[in-house]
């Protein structure tokens, strides 16, 4: 019994794990939109309204036959608040370039379609991701990992930081032997300076 257990939890396990991978391909090429006003009576009106949003915020022209299923996400409760809408594109590059403009838009606002399991991670490492921001790292989320990357900054921080010794020789050490060995060296036109002057002032003998 205590083997047969074993068996269907690593196979649940392991049939959990698939339906994940399953759903996150599905969510492979949707994002979501936050901020896309709401006011449309068919689905067609709501795409209409979020091809002109591309258009005008993001300079990005979106065809009919590029998104495969659009439709806003939860019940309407509180009709000034507008629902958040998916779009799931037929390929991944649409997607892509979509993400890669989203910060030319003022009204919008647009993210991956995660996971259920995906979002609860990433829930939980706001406050770490907070955290190691402040420190003035950089740091993002990449799915449900955290990422930190210690900044330029702190680094040159840390090598511009002065020497503990109040005595301590800005002079390089091997500066400091070059000029203390020049000190004590032996001109050598300087000997033979002092041998010609002691030559030169012995008397020179009569010629025999």
């Amino acid at each position: 019994m205590l083997e047969e257990n074993r068996n269907l939890k690593l196979k649940l396990e392991s049939l959990e794990k698939k339906i994940q991978l399953l759903e996150k391909d599905k969510k492979s090429n949707s994002i979501i939109i936050y901020g896309l006003k709401e006011g449309e009576k068919f689905i067609t009106d709501l795409l209409e309204n979020a091809k002109q949003k591309f258009q005008e915020e993001l300079d990005i022209k979106i065809e009919n036959f590029e998104i495969n299923k659009i439709y806003r996400i939860g019940n309407l409760i509180n009709k000034e608040k507008s629902r958040p809408t998916l779009i799931s594109f037929i390929n991944g590059w649409k997607k892509s370039k979509v993400l890669k403009n989203k910060k030319n838009s003022k009204e919008l606002q647009i993210s991956k379609d995660y996971t259920k399991e995906t979002l609860e991670k990433r829930k939980a490492l706001l406050p770490q991701l907070k955290e190691e921001r402040n420190k003035g790292n950089i740091a993002y989320l990449k799915y449900d990992k955290l990422i930190v990357k210690e900044s330029a900054g702190v680094n040159d921080k840390r090598k511009r930081e002065p020497s503990a010794s109040p005595y301590a020789n800005p002079q390089p050490k091997k500066q400091q032997m070059t000029s203390s060995t020049k000190s004590h060296r032996t001109n050598a036109f300087d000997l033979m300076r002092v041998r010609s002057n002691s030559l030169t002032s012995q008397p020179i003998g009569k010629q025999q």
